[in-house]
């Protein structure tokens, strides 16, 4: 019998399997109108599609705490009621489905406003919905990005209050699972790494200065997140750099603090911070990040990237190396993942088909 395959409990949520969909962007909600930023029905079938191949918990993709925190114009919003009772819809259907809901809350910092990937994803001025970036520093992301404006010590405390503002309405939308994305290079990782904070008050300089932000964000969220519901956070473990950036040493002493500070899951990804970083990209490249902070922490991981088979993700889980993977890049290939891995391995345990495919058992 996998483990991939047997259920996970944190806090008071049981997830079916360890078969998970991580948050990806599909830049697909209307950029202005009554309806930004809510998700529509692409959105709908997407997590729909899913849910119904046997995923455990579905993790949607990165919703701003606000309209400036968005990474694009036509990403999903979590700032108004509206846009709640639209991910309602969604969050009834996963749970019907036996699939746990959960939500990334980001906000992206200086590199927000920008054009869709296929688009080129270039930055985007007001004639295109863009707006002007915030960062902890004036620093741009590379030389196609403006110069974000350097946030106000006022400006952060109300970003923090936008995360659990957007906490409460997550609650509210019916999420059972809430993920703080602090990876990347989007805000929260910005204010981490000292590539891109050069900040010289208290959220900037030092170790402790620098994940200040990051902490505060988590208690905001903690606070009005209900204590039998269990909060990731998403770290990017390494920007890459030999020096000058956010650091696997880091990330495993960080994980400690966040800990303490009430998140129940790490997952772990890589890199986003600096513009042409050189990546080792390769079959389960960042799964050692995973693993590291597993053995030298007490804190649940998620590894991430380019895990693309059932015997690979199965592995990662019998070698001790994660208590759950996320499958990105294959579950848009394949929205039954789960329920086609479940045979490969030959598990006595039933993912979950929906009555009207059981033909395909």
């Amino acid at each position: 019998m996998s483990t991939l395959f047997e259920p996970f409990t944190l806090r008071e949520v049981t997830v079916p399997n360890r078969v998970w969909m991580p948050p990806m962007c599909q830049y697909s909600a209307a950029p202005e109108g009554p309806s930004t930023g809510a998700p529509n029905d692409w959105h709908f079938a997407h997590y729909a599609a899913r849910a119904a191949g046997g995923t455990g918990l579905i993790v949607v993709e990165a919703t701003a705490v606000s309209p400036e925190g968005r990474i694009s114009p036509y990403d999903l919003g979590i700032w108004n009621d509206t846009q709640v009772e639209a991910f309602r819809r969604i969050t009834r259907f996963l749970g019907s489905q036996g699939t746990v809901p959960a939500i990334q809350l980001v906000h992206s910092g200086r590199k927000a406003s920008t054009d869709r990937p296929w688009k080129g994803g270039a930055p985007v001025g007001e004639d295109a919905y863009g707006w002007q970036p915030l960062a902890p520093s004036a620093l741009a992301f590379d030389e196609r990005h403006p110069v974000p404006t350097e946030l106000t010590v006022a400006g952060i405390r109300e970003i923090v209050g936008q995360f659990a503002d957007a906490a409460r309405r997550a609650l509210d939308a019916g999420f059972e699972i809430a993920e703080i994305h602090g990876a990347h290079g989007y805000l929260v990782h910005e204010f981490l790494s000292p590539h891109s904070n050069r900040r010289t008050d208290a959220y900037g300089g030092s170790y402790e200065n620098r994940v200040r932000f990051a902490l505060e964000v988590v208690d905001a969220v903690r606070e009005v997140w209900p204590d039998d519901k269990p909060l990731f956070f998403r770290i990017s473990a390494t920007d890459w750099l030999e020096e000058g950036g956010w650091s696997a040493d880091d990330t495993v002493r960080f994980a400690g603090e966040l800990r303490a500070h009430g998140i129940d899951l790490l997952d772990v990804s890589t890199g986003g911070n600096v513009s042409g970083a050189r990546i080792p990209v390769g079959p389960g490249y960042q799964v050692p990040f995973a693993a590291r902070v597993k053995a030298e922490t007490s804190l649940p991981v998620a590894a991430v990237g380019l895990i693309t088979d059932a015997e690979q993700a199965a592995k990662i889980l019998a070698n001790d190396e994660a208590d759950a993977v996320l499958l990105g890049r294959e579950l848009l290939r394949n929205p039954s993942f789960a329920r086609l891995a479940a045979r490969e391995l030959g598990t006595e345990i039933q993912v979950h088909v929906p009555d009207q495919y059981h033909r395909s058992v």
